[in-house]
């Protein structure tokens, strides 16, 4: 015996309710019912069903992405090491050629002082003023420094972590499925 489908059963409903009662209010309220109950049976089954495949998906990708999640993030973190790294180096080079200014400016000043007899007064402002700026710069570029390792000690930190909790998920719950 043949099963009446959803279609079929509306179809039979829409008959029957429009031979009883003729006028046309209860024809659109019944169409409409209709109308209603199949798109929603329709859109609750392919919603039901596109969400069980995505959980399967989902399910299968996850073991995937816990390796490529910490790669990626290993790898990110070492790009941002490497460039606090070259900023220090940069920072370093910068408090050497401060220095190097330092005593160039010191030594033509001495030149100047013996040679062109230049007052000792504007010769003691200026070195004072160059020696405050240093002062300064080289301040600035110790706690920019300090910061930096300290932002790589707390990466360092946070990429063993991550790599801790990778390692127990493989070694403690893989195995367990």
């Amino acid at each position: 015996m043949n099963r009446l489908s959803g279609s079929d059963a509306g179809f039979i409903f829409f008959y029957i309710i429009t031979l009883k009662y003729s006028f046309p209010g209860v024809v659109v309220v019944v169409v409409v019912v209709v109308v209603v109950v199949e798109v929603t049976i329709i859109v609750v089954v392919v919603v039901v069903i596109e969400v069980v495949i995505l959980v399967i998906i989902v399910l299968a990708v996850v073991q995937l992405l816990l390796v490529v999640v910490v790669v990626v993030v290993v790898v990110v973190v070492v790009v941002v090491l490497v460039e606090k790294i070259v900023l220090v180096v940069v920072v370093a080079v910068e408090v050497v050629v401060a220095v190097v200014v330092v005593v160039v400016v010191v030594v033509v000043l001495v030149i100047a002082v013996v040679l062109v007899q230049v007052e000792v007064v504007v010769f003691v402002v200026v070195v004072v003023v160059v020696v405050v700026v240093v002062v300064v710069v080289v301040v600035v570029v110790v706690v920019i420094v300090i910061v930096v390792v300290i932002v790589i000690v707390v990466e360092v930190a946070l990429v063993a972590s991550v790599v801790v909790v990778f390692v127990v998920v493989i070694v403690e719950v893989v195995p367990q499925q």
